[in-house]
């Protein structure tokens, strides 16, 4: 008789949030815009590389969101792999529109009834820029085709949102779903098993730190 081995079709997908940015430690809304890497943040990218490729090895492919905080933390891991970076777009923070650059604290003072929405759990569009709807149907059209391109393991540089929003679909958690997972630590690792187009999908580990005193932010 012969014996037919089956073989897991899912594709590993390792979601990492970039360091930790100027913005975060002002408390500001950076969205789509960007304020570099501070020292500290420099040092988890460089951390980070270390874990990923102890934990999970040469990814067969690697993407980032093309702003520079997520890219500059890709560097250091494509570096100890020697490999390379496909930027996409669509694996970018949601837009804020016109609260990029503000604090939380000026956003609240201008308008105070958006942001009782948003704690409330309303999917507004935040500053007129996007809502997490929006987002995730961006971003999970970004690793499902990274999923079907690949094998193995994929690691992917990113933001907070997307993650957040990523388990959500991930888990079948309705739309828009980022208010169901805590906000996302600085170069923590998210690992979503990826089932192909018809799913499952299996959550594996969410928001793992992988340096000390990284933090989480309330704003985007």
């Amino acid at each position: 008789m012969k014996i037919k081995h089956m073989t897991d079709p899912r594709v590993r997908l390792v979601l990492v949030r970039h360091g930790e940015s100027r913005w975060n430690v002002e408390d500001r809304y950076q969205g789509q815009e960007d304020s570099g890497l501070t020292e500290a943040g420099v040092a988890q990218a460089e951390a980070v590389a270390e874990v990923l490729v102890g934990r999970f090895g040469a990814a067969g492919m690697v993407v980032s969101s093309d702003l520079p905080r997520a890219r500059d933390t890709a560097e250091p891991y494509r570096r100890l792999i020697d490999g390379t970076v496909r930027e996409d777009a669509r694996l970018r923070e949601i837009n804020v529109g016109t609260w990029t650059g503000r604090t939380r604290a000026e956003v609240m003072a201008a308008h105070p009834d958006d942001i009782a929405a948003v704690d409330g759990g309303v999917d507004i569009a935040r500053g007129g820029g996007e809502t997490y709807r929006q987002v995730r149907k961006r971003v999970w059209a970004a690793l499902d085709e990274a999923a079907a391109g690949a094998t193995g393991t994929v690691v992917v540089f990113t933001h907070g949102g997307p993650i957040r929003v990523a388990t959500a679909e991930a888990l079948g958690v309705p739309a828009p779903g980022e208010r169901a997972f805590a906000p996302v630590l600085n170069c923590s690792y998210t690992v979503i098993d990826h089932g192909g187009p018809d799913g499952p999908h299996l959550l594996v580990a969410y928001n793992a730190p992988t340096t000390a005193g990284s933090r989480s932010t309330r704003v985007e």
